[in-house]
């Protein structure tokens, strides 16, 4: 494991000297978008207007049917461009993207981002052909992401070439969260839902038809980026030959640094055909992406929304010592909901012992169970919930807390999640539960997510957050199972 830290270590000393092309792809200092236009709503207006509105590096426009619109230049080629261009972003039609990629090539770009579908997506005849030709131009002369794709979003320097208008795709604000996609339409899904709900993610990327960039570049990159603090990975299919062999690698050596959640699409024969039809890859068993994933050592999902409240937990939360968990509500039904959802994921909710109990029953109202769950019942208090932290979460008894907060409760405050988060000093993991729709409820749960303790609408979400937070501390063997 040191030895891996070492390797990246030595690799992003050398990208620090010579900036290499994923460097290049993710933060260049100058950007050429081949088919810019000032059209609203096209693919090629969005990715222009995104770029002159947003990101910090320059920008030059590049499309032969304009000399300049509103007081900015349009350049004829990419080869009238006097200084120095990084990236290219090519949007042109695709019998256009050679000749594009060509000058692109002669210019001395060193790594392209072709959005232009019309590939080996589109069939075996003419789609397959021509990208197998481009294959050959821009073999040992330039680096690809794509075709067929969305490209790059960068929320910390504003580079952003998902052609989505964001009043239909909302962008997250800069945050830990990474994300690896190969659907394009899925990614701006996730980013979407992602802004909506104030998820960080400060990197994203849509591979596409994967002609020379492919996941494990990505991830090996992701891997050195400290902002990074886990990857979330949506995959349909693997592409060539080798692939599968070389992505375990790449994957073994990334989770021994930083988590990684992969949500496997494709799973059924029936989703066979249209993991072929929209990115030209091979859906395979299941089965042996399943055994894949678990010997990479990464944390499989069942969806992307489960992906992602992992990645919450995994992003802001301390390793667990085990898998013990004290589940402390204001409601029975709940809690009882938890306790299923935490044995379903083999995590246990010991019985607290006699003794400590006794403590508890001290203080708290003589309807409350203090076994674990403990059921502070309607008659809850904000002081309740903090006794009980302070008391159980220092012991043995638990090595993480799911904790319920029903705020329609009248003794419960908006203070409350200043206790919550006071209780993060024990370095144990911490989840909370809360549901409904009044101002409390918002105020409360907005409280705790900008002070980095994660929110589930549902017991089983946070059940599965922390079942992730306890798959990765075994990975990092820091975790004993009792």
């Amino acid at each position: 494991m040191e030895e891996q830290r070492a390797d990246l270590q030595q690799v992003k000393q050398v990208d620090a000297m010579v900036a290499s092309p994923l460097d290049l792809l993710f933060n260049p200092k100058s950007v050429a978008i081949v088919g810019a236009t000032p059209r609203e709503n096209s693919v090629g207006g969005v990715i222009t207007k995104n770029l002159l509105t947003k990101f910090k590096g320059k920008v030059y426009l590049v499309n032969p049917k304009y000399d300049e619109v509103n007081g900015t230049k349009y350049y004829k080629s990419v080869l009238d461009i006097q200084d120095n261009v990084d990236l290219a972003v090519i949007a042109v039609p695709a019998p256009a993207v050679l000749k594009v990629t060509e000058e692109s090539i002669k210019k001395g770009v060193r790594v392209v981002i072709i959005i232009s579908g019309g590939f080996s997506e589109v069939g075996e005849d003419g789609g397959a052909k021509l990208e197998e030709e481009l294959r050959r131009v821009v073999q040992n002369h330039i680096r690809v992401l794509g075709p067929n794709c969305i490209g790059v979003y960068n929320a910390f320097n504003g580079l952003d070439t998902f052609f989505l208008p964001e009043d239909r795709m909302g962008r997250p604000r800069p945050g830990p969260v990474a994300l690896i996609s190969q659907s394009g339409a899925v990614a701006g899904a996730i980013l979407d839902w992602a802004a909506r709900r104030n998820i960080g993610v400060g990197l994203a990327v849509n591979y596409g038809n994967k002609l020379d960039i492919s996941e494990s570049e990505i991830l090996e990159y992701f891997a050195r980026d400290n902002r990074v603090k886990v990857i979330v990975m949506y995959m349909e299919g693997l592409k060539y030959p080798g692939e599968g062999k070389k992505l375990l690698e790449v994957m073994k050596e990334v989770s021994s640094i930083k988590p990684i959640v992969v949500y496997k699409a494709g799973r059924t024969k029936a989703a066979t055909g249209a993991v072929k039809s929209h990115t030209a890859a091979l859906a395979g068993n299941y089965e042996i992406y399943h055994a894949m994933l678990r010997q990479a050592n990464v944390i499989e999902a069942d969806n992307i929304t489960d992906a992602f409240d992992m990645a919450k937990a995994l992003a802001t939360q301390p390793l667990p010592r085990g898998n013990r968990v004290l589940v402390l509500t204001d409601s029975g039904g709940m809690g009882i909901q938890a306790v299923d959802a935490l044995d379903m994921r083999g995590l246990q909710v010991p019985e607290l012992s006699e003794s400590l109990q006794e403590i508890l029953r001290k203080q708290l109202p003589p309807l409350a169970v203090t076994r674990n769950p403990i059921d502070l019942t309607g008659s809850a208090t904000d002081a309740m919930y903090k006794f009980v932290l302070d008391t159980v979460l220092p012991t043995s008894y638990a090595d993480m807390a799911l904790i319920i907060a029903l705020m329609q409760i009248p003794g419960l405050s908006i203070n409350l999640g200043n206790y919550i988060v006071e209780a993060g000093r024990f370095k144990k993991p911490i989840v909370v539960v809360s549901f409904g729709g009044n101002e409390y409820v918002a105020k409360f749960e907005n409280n705790l997510e900008e002070n980095g303790i994660p929110v589930y609408h549902a017991p089983h979400r946070a059940a599965k957050a922390l079942w992730a937070l306890y798959e990765y501390a075994k990975i990092k063997g820091v975790a004993k199972e009792w």
